[in-house]
């Protein structure tokens, strides 16, 4: 029987902790947990049969860092240990296996450990390659599924998802671990993993890993509103403590099971345990959410979604901003052909200032490469933006490539009536997931009348249903002519628009500014047929933010149909404000008296293709420490403030770090010629300790402590603690940084700080990982607990007074 047949219709129950098992069991720190797969079989036979006798359904396989990209030890045994996993795993299931009470084998796949582009050093396609090795030979070696956990990036888990349904024919689950704010590393929430999950067609979507029962709880609760597919948990039981030099867990089994009925009653499809739960609390989980049974409903809610933010359509108008598109633009076409990307991130950060949800991306130039421009313009606007973005584009081939490499769910502009059309772009979509805009045109042109669009609007639903693709993940435009030229059927607009709301269901959209070429004042047509779109039920409203005539009617709208309470965005943008022409002349002279430094603001924005000319520029008349000091470090502590309240996220304040690092080698340049000495702020050392292959953190820390004039001793991962206090001594250092993210390992931090303190070092020593708290931090004598890379930062400045 395959899994498909049984999810959603009754409880499905997963294993539990496989390390903690493993320690319980007398693996030391430091070994490689895969290998065991090959050296003692027996040992994985034993763990997997007592989680089978506990009830479990789903047994994991002992694959989590079994990764081409992740441990140099494991090599060319790869292969080898993950037949050797999934062959111990069979063997223990068909030893349980019935008809009433079938069992599977899930072949586990983990990060790979590194950062994707352009947070990182790794391709998409790098990453993707990784994952369809592995998965190929799990399904060759029997696996009945594949369970991608513990993942911290969208952008990574949908590099594995594709790995797997491009290459294997296995259900997919797919979990991601959240922090302590229920955000994942790159800062998105449960609902723009849900949005991404379910696009890309996941067969059943949800939390593992870094928190207990109740705080997935919490999560699984906003999960279930939103979800259309089965969901799943597989909380820890609690966070790791030390107790007599041991890693201990403080939820048990029966509390474990009584905070997990939550999620059973929300209409979870699956539940299991992840680190530090036992076959005790799988037991007493099993026992007390069998019964339940599976809720999976259709959610009909249409969303987009970039790595950390997600835009609902239908429940109020939202704009997508229209500026990042060469027609009609000269200077941005220049900047096409020049491949000057910051041009179009600071169109970007215009629109999104001014009040853009969504930004549309059309990089089409017959005499450019417009796939790879695309290709580079997405990520570069993903990492320094973070709004979804809608991809614009008439190229199936550039389409297809922008939906690949996106951190998130995109609008797609666009599929018309033509047949050609429809077979070209509506399989990409369904592969992919987005919404996808569909134009109320075929083989006969733009109908002149409401009906005939709205006869082309049930074509498009009827055939994307065909491909798989809902009519919740559809938008339609009615088509904005220019009355200059079709005055009669340009009204028809209007009334196309509000049929295909009503009659249909579907969102709407429109390139509003279409309606007034060719007429003077352009502004004065622009903003009243917006007013009247507006009011005839446009959803996604395709206009230039930063044009007063269109904003002042949005916020106006917004004001007068109660989307905005009790008129609070209204007040906000407008109290205090005088009439437009006393406006800009007052705001032009507050700019010019604020003189913001270029630089400064080079760094807030991340534009770091401008950063090292820009620097250069005012080493011409500014002494090269005032620059560090007054503009790098300042404009790095702004984004650390913006990254603490939650209003950047990681990619930006990575953004901001490589920018810095630009200027900073404009300087060592200027530095070098001029024969000066450049002083650092000190010698700081940072490592993943001995047994974790992960240093996504710590390569975090590294960039910034760099940035902030920081020499950064990069020991890597996997160090054992006589390298870490060879290294202190041989260099005087007197500071560093431990990083764990898996609970097998956190013993070696443990051990480490005994070694450094051993040695007689008065060295401090900061941690940080997913799997810390501050208690553990105290437990194991750590003299700081560093939650995240800034607050690493944050911790240097201190102890070095700067």
């Amino acid at each position: 029987m395959n899994v498909r047949e049984l999810l959603g219709k009754r409880m499905l129950f997963f294993d539990g902790g496989m390390g903690s098992m493993l320690q319980k069991n007398g693996m030391g720190a430091g070994e490689i947990p895969e290998l065991l797969n090959l050296t003692n079989a027996a040992l994985i036979e034993k763990i997997h049969t007592e989680y089978l006798e506990a009830g479990a359904n789903i047994i994991t396989t002992n694959t989590f860092g079994a990764n081409p990209l992740k441990s140099e030890e494991i090599g060319e045994s790869l292969d080898m240990i993950i037949a050797a996993a999934i062959g111990i795993a069979r063997k223990a299931v068909n030893s349980f296996q019935s008809e009433e009470n079938p069992r599977f084998v899930a072949f586990d796949i983990g990060p790979c450990g590194k950062l994707l582009e352009p947070l990182g050093d790794l391709s998409f396609d790098d990453c993707y390659d990784a994952f369809a090795k592995i998965a190929k030979t799990a399904e060759k070696c029997g696996a009945d599924l594949v369970i991608i956990e513990t993942m911290s990036d969208t952008l990574e888990a949908k590099a594995a998802v594709l790995a797997v349904k491009e290459n294997t024919s296995l259900p997919i689950f797919c979990t991601m671990t959240f922090d302590e704010s229920y955000k994942t590393l790159t800062g998105g929430d449960v609902k723009v993993m849900s949005a991404i999950m379910e696009g890309l067609g996941v067969d059943c979507v949800g939390i593992n890993c870094g928190l207990g029962p109740a705080q997935i709880g919490e999560m699984m609760t906003d999960l279930a509103e939103i979800s259309s597919i089965p969901i799943m948990a597989q909380p820890n039981a609690g966070l790791p403590q030390i107790e007599n030099g041991k890693t201990v867990y403080n939820v048990l089994p029966k509390q474990f099971a009584d905070e997990c009925e939550h999620m059973a009653k929300l209409g979870a499809s699956v539940l299991g345990g992840c680190c530090g739960t036992t076959p005790d609390h799988i037991r007493s989980l099993v026992e007390k959410c069998k019964n339940y049974k599976p809720i999976v409903e259709e959610k009909n809610i249409t969303v987009v979604a970039s790595y950390s933010k997600t835009v609902v359509l239908g429940k109020g108008p939202v704009i997508v901003g229209e500026r990042i598109n060469p027609t009609g633009k000269k200077k941005f076409k220049e900047a096409l052909r020049n491949g000057d990307i910051d041009y179009i991130l600071n169109e970007a950060f215009a629109q999104r200032d001014a009040g853009a949800h969504i930004l549309d991306v059309n990089v089409g130039l017959p005499e450019i490469d417009e796939c790879s421009t695309m290709e580079k313009a997405v990520k570069a606007i993903s990492a320094a933006v973070n709004l979804p973005l809608q991809i614009d584009s008439s190229d199936p081939v550039t389409t297809e490539r922008a939906l690949r490499i996106y951190n998130g769910k995109p609008m797609v502009n666009s599929v018309n009536g033509k047949e050609e059309s429809i077979k070209a772009i509506m399989p990409i979509v369904q592969k992919y997931g987005g919404v996808l805009v569909g134009l109320c045109l075929d083989e006969e042109g733009i109908p002149p009348t409401a009906e005939q669009r709205f006869e082309i609007a049930k074509k498009i639903r009827d055939r994307a249903s065909e491909y798989g693709i809902k009519p919740k993940n559809l938008v339609m435009d009615a088509l904005t002519l220019t009355i200059s030229a079709q005055q009669k059927e340009s009204a028809e607009t209007i009334k196309a628009l509000k049929m295909i709301k009503d009659r249909l269901g579907i969102c709407t959209t429109l390139g509003v500014s279409n309606i007034s070429f060719g007429l003077p004042r352009r502004e004065i047509v622009n903003g009243t047929f917006f007013a009247l779109a507006l009011n005839n039920g446009l959803d996604a409203c395709i206009i230039n933010p930063c044009a007063d005539s269109m904003i002042n009617t949005y916020r106006a709208f917004m004001a007068l149909s109660c989307y905005d309470a009790d008129c609070q965005e209204y007040v906000s943008k407008y109290a205090g404000t005088k009439s437009q022409t006393t406006v800009t002349k007052e705001n032009q002279a507050e700019e010019k008296a604020e003189n913001v430094n270029p630089l400064f603001d080079i760094i807030i924005k991340g534009l770091k293709d401008q950063s090292f000319d820009e620097t250069v520029r005012q080493l011409e008349t500014t002494d090269p420490m005032d620059i560090i000091n007054n503009i790098l470090v300042e404009a790095l502590n702004v984004v650390g403030r913006e990254f603490e309240k939650g209003t950047m996220f990681l990619p930006q304040l990575m953004m901001s770090a490589e920018t810095v690092k630009n200027s900073f080698d404009a300087i060592k340049a200027h530095i070098d010629q001029s024969g000066e000495a450049q002083e650092s702020k000190g010698k700081i050392l940072v490592a993943t300790v001995k047994g974790d292959i992960h240093d996504i953190g710590k390569n975090i820390v590294k960039v910034l402590l760099e940035n902030y004039g920081y020499d950064v001793y990069d020991l890597g991962k996997d160090v054992p603690p006589e390298l870490i206090v060879e290294t202190l001594k041989e260099n005087d250092i007197h500071i560093c940084g431990l990083s764990a993210l898996m609970t097998t390992t956190v013993v070696s931090m443990e051990d480490t700080i005994k070694a450094i303190r051993a040695a007689g070092l008065d060295t401090k020593v900061w941690v940080g990982g997913a799997v810390l708290t501050q208690e553990y931090a105290d437990m194991i004598g750590a003299d700081k607990y560093c939650k995240d890379a800034l607050s690493s930062v944050t911790y240097a400045n201190e102890f070095f007074g700067n």
